[in-house]
């Protein structure tokens, strides 16, 4: 009897020993894998604020070069400049703004880029959205997260062809957010615009930090034509900011 008392001690201990080193194992595991995940997050955060830091200035450089330019059209500028700047330092450190809000802001921006084109230039704005909508008022959207479609519109547009244009057009379906921008390019821009992006990297970057699995994102050229599709999912409310700290 004394053998099998040794043995069942000894099958015991053995398991005993392996039985620590899983738990061990399994520690070490999740150890890692928390340190992954806040090391990702910070990798975001530091991403975001690297994509901030270069928006904002050459955004005021932009509207202030603007406004210099054309000076008959000051006042007008200041006012809509201030309302820019005013969403700029006021809102853009939100989690979440509402459509409304953006909107307001995109408007005030194209008022601004107005400044850059003729006064004949074709710019189309088509708000689709009605205020009763029950997403317009709701905080679902990151701040300035169409800015780039639409300076890019202003920047690259061919703004000497005879039916050059640029159109914004904002509208919900599908319980989605939908922004699609286009503009008339010249022959020689199009290679160039498909495989250049228009700021596409930063953009898409944004996007995968802030709506990751929840957007689409579409940038093509089509009979000289250039169209910027951003869809975003406004079911989905509960992807937060990375955390600084």
């Amino acid at each position: 009897m004394e053998w099998l008392i040794v043995i069942c001690c000894l099958l015991f201990l053995t398991a005993a020993f392996f039985a620590f080193q899983y738990v061990a194992e399994m520690k070490k595991n999740q150890e890692f894998s928390e340190r992954l995940t806040n090391l990702t997050r910070e990798v975001k955060t530091a991403e975001l604020e690297r994509i901030s830091f270069k928006l904002n200035p050459h955004l005021f450089r932009n509207t202030l070069n603007s406004i210099q330019s054309h000076a008959y059209q000051t006042y007008h500028a200041l006012d809509k400049l201030s309302e820019v700047l005013d969403y700029i330092l006021y809102e853009s450190d939100k989690t979440r703004i509402s459509i409304k809000e953006e909107i307001d802001f995109i408007l005030n921006f194209v008022e601004i880029n107005r400044l850059k084109v003729s006064p004949l230039f074709d710019i189309r704005i088509k708000n689709s959205i009605s205020p009763n909508n029950e997403y317009y008022s709701q905080q679902l959207l990151t701040p300035l997260i169409t800015v780039n479609l639409v300076e890019n519109a202003f920047k690259h547009a061919d703004l000497q062809s005879p039916d050059a244009f640029i159109s914004i057009h904002f509208e919900i379906k599908n319980d989605q957010f939908c922004l699609t921008i286009s503009n008339k390019i010249s022959d020689g821009q199009a290679v160039t615009k498909q495989k250049g992006g228009f700021g596409k990297n930063s953009l898409e970057t944004r996007l995968q930090a802030l709506h990751a699995g929840n957007f689409t994102l579409k940038q093509f050229v089509e009979n000289q034509v250039y169209i910027a599709q951003l869809k975003i999912n406004l079911l989905d409310n509960t992807i937060e900011m990375p955390s600084a700290g």
